[in-house]
């Protein structure tokens, strides 16, 4: 067989750079940063009325294609020499774009609440009852408003996105829509990562489903693998799909990851196989509202102040 051909570069949209808040960033500090996974996080002020923003910023996978590695390998890529032993050496290599590109992602305007979310804190394990739940977690999240939902709205309104989604079952009681998330770059196969966001708006997180969800969770495990397999060719058994909890916003949504891919939030202390959801809920319909839920947590966070002192 032959090479592949390269699929074409996406078109890049122009930015008004006098506009656009990342170029307007002002006085950025780091919040955090994670050198294994080449990621920081900055907080900085937009414009005269000082508005926060958050920057996350990423270094891209290699381009790994035949044209890609052409690229890299060629005199454009500049060499600064580091160390030269024997059969060894070392160098500081500047290469061209697309290995240069770093992911960004821009919240703005940022609230008090995204700044405290990336911000490096110390962290500790939480164990939620279903009691605690009910008198500490959910109140909590009503009188906070934790994190707007709307454009996971905009999402299912079609208002935004749409040109990104993969697949759609429209049935308001099972249906969803699966589209790739913002943390994958739709190149890298290995890194694969999309999510499933139900039509239904009363299901916040794992604490909601029961036996009467069960149709809804089989559907978004059936359709969302047979639709990964037909878009990239990646068959179930490479795909791990789960939920958070504790949720980073609390509309109900499903991850799928390509099982290669260690994804941010895919460990034990936050990752809740969909197929052992199903299988816990056909033992005990209540079982998420009776378990005690243990997570992972920032030291700071209110909830996390609040469930500590339970008994």
């Amino acid at each position: 067989m032959g090479e592949e051909e390269d699929e074409p570069s996406p078109k890049l949209a122009k930015i008004d750079v006098e506009l656009h808040p990342f170029h307007r960033l002002k006085n950025p500090v780091v919040l955090n940063e994670v050198k294994e996974k080449k990621l920081v996080f900055l907080h900085g002020k937009v414009g005269e009325d000082n508005k926060d923003a958050v920057v996350i910023l990423e270094k891209r996978p290699f381009d790994t294609s035949p044209k890609g590695l052409k690229s890299l390998f060629s005199e454009e890529t500049k060499l600064r020499q580091d160390l030269l032993n024997d059969i060894y050496s070392t160098y500081a290599a500047v290469p061209t774009s697309p290995h240069t590109e770093i992911k960004t992602t821009v919240i703005y305007p940022a609230t008090t609440k995204h700044i405290e979310k990336y911000t490096k804190q110390e962290v500790e394990v939480i164990e939620e009852t279903g009691d605690d739940y009910k008198q500490i977690t959910l109140p909590y999240l009503k009188e906070e408003n934790r994190f707007s939902v709307q454009w996971v709205f905009n999402i299912l309104d079609k208002k935004s996105e749409s040109e990104r989604i993969v697949f759609e079952d429209p049935d308001p009681e099972i249906g969803f829509i699966l589209l790739p998330d913002m943390k994958w770059d739709l190149k890298d196969i290995e890194s694969l990562y999309l999510m499933a966001l139900v039509h239904r708006h009363d299901l916040k997180s794992l604490r909601d489903l029961n036996k009467d969800h069960l149709p809804l969770l089989k559907n978004i495990k059936q359709r969302g693998e047979d639709a990964i397999q037909e878009k990239y060719g990646v068959k179930k058994h490479k795909l791990r799909i789960y939920f958070h909890y504790q949720p980073s916003y609390y509309h109900l949504h499903i991850h799928f990851t390509n099982i290669a891919f260690d994804a941010p939030g895919s460990s034990v202390t936050r990752a809740h196989l969909l197929t052992d959801v199903i299988e816990n809920i056909e033992f005990m319909s209540d079982y998420y509202q009776k378990k005690t839920m243990t997570f992972v947590g920032k030291r700071d966070d209110k909830l996390v102040t609040a469930l500590r002192k339970t008994p």
